[in-house]
């Protein structure tokens, strides 16, 4: 049988709590002993280094008795309404319960164009980055208040598994209503059995998934499955545990119940696989011997060792990476549009805000957004 992964070795961990968990639908209230219980779980990752995402539900569930609306579906404009009302109680409630443990919280809403289009995506991804610096943890949400049934994720199983590939993660938590996959239904058949381990999400395990379980939560197993793909994809493993107990993140550490979802990747190693193979080429750099033997060495390319810049690409496209003979070494998404490119090509970094009127990274490509090709 495979090894389980321990929590111990996962440095940046995305945690999904649906509705179904925080939220009591009979007051609309936040379960706060729950909530302190799940806190405390996070603070421990939290104090021993992990940078702590957490992508939580709850703002419709929370608004919909303030906003005088009655269970059940929702017209899409009341859903807004209660969204708006309710994520101001969602993220107060996550605030508190943080501060309670000295961290810092931020809210960071987001839409499906976020994590679909290229300029929207890097915005939102140095936002995540620079908050895991700061060592604050975002409680991330779906904008439920812009939108649309035709421009949304829908539940926030998936949306966690996108944050988790945006944010460089290496485990994604999806706290359920059940413990995990099972190979039957658990509720109507008896002799159901927990997956341990799914190495690979093949048809026969996705034939297993169900529909959603309660009436508060949008996802079900189905898109659960879908979010462990898209994880995987991302370098990240996943782990489906229960949630309905206290501390559940604490029980996955001491060995309880729940399904682990492998990847054979990890974060970087996949997002340079991206860049490598999958992304259309918008321009190219070409760059002194000097810069070449620093990106074999590991370092990320600086202005200074440009030479010359081609193509009329913007910030975040994929360009090739030349030597001095023409020959492709590598790709790369760039961090300036071609104009301010070309602005500081072959100028020391420390001219950089002098040049462009703006402070910026030095790096013109950051080493993490680079594939070099096998030599």
């Amino acid at each position: 049988m495979t090894a389980l992964p321990k929590l111990a070795q996962f440095s940046r961990v995305v945690v999904k709590v649906g509705s179904s968990l925080l939220v009591d639908a009979a007051k609309s209230a936040v379960k706060q002993e729950w909530l302190e219980a799940l806190v405390d779980d996070l603070a421990a990752l939290h104090k021993r280094g992990a940078d702590v995402l957490v992508v939580s539900s709850g703002a419709i569930a929370l608004g919909r008795r303030v906003a005088g609306l009655k269970s059940g579906p929702l017209k899409l404009e009341d859903s807004q309404a209660a969204a708006a009302i309710g994520q101001i109680a969602l993220a107060r409630a996550w605030s508190e319960a943080l501060h309670r443990r000295q961290i810092v919280s931020g809210q960071v809403l987001l839409t499906l164009q976020d994590t679909e289009e290229r300029r929207r995506y890097l915005n939102a991804r140095e936002t995540l980055a620079r908050l895991a610096a700061m060592r604050a943890v975002p409680v991330i949400n779906e904008n439920d208040t812009v939108a649309t049934s035709e421009i949304r994720y829908g539940d926030n199983d998936r949306l966690a598994a996108r944050v988790a590939a945006m944010a460089s993660a290496d485990l994604l938590i999806l706290l359920s209503d059940v413990a995990g996959l099972y190979d039957a239904p658990p509720e109507s058949d008896p002799n159901a059995k927990l997956i341990r381990v799914v190495e690979r999400v093949t048809p026969q395990i996705e034939a297993m998934a169900g529909g959603a379980a309660s009436e508060t939560s949008r996802g079900g197993m189905r898109t659960k499955i879908e979010a462990a793909r898209i994880a995987a994809a991302g370098g990240a493993h996943m782990v489906i545990a229960d949630g309905r107990l206290l501390h559940p993140i604490a029980r996955v550490s001491d060995g309880g119940e729940c399904s682990w979802f492998l990847t054979p990747s990890n974060p970087v190693t996949a997002r340079k696989a991206w860049i490598g193979g999958t992304l259309e080429l918008k321009g190219a750099v070409t760059i002194d011997a000097g810069a070449a033997r620093a990106l074999a060495n590991g370092k990320s390319l600086l202005p200074a060792g440009v030479t010359r810049i081609e193509g009329a690409f913007a910030r975040g496209d994929c360009i090739a990476i030349r030597n001095e003979q023409g020959a492709e070494i590598g790709r790369g998404l760039v961090a300036l549009d071609a104009l301010r490119a070309e602005q500081i090509r072959g100028r020391n970094s420390s001219e950089i805000e002098r040049i462009l009127g703006l402070p910026g990274r030095a790096e013109l490509i950051h080493r993490d957004d680079m594939a070099l090709a096998e030599r």
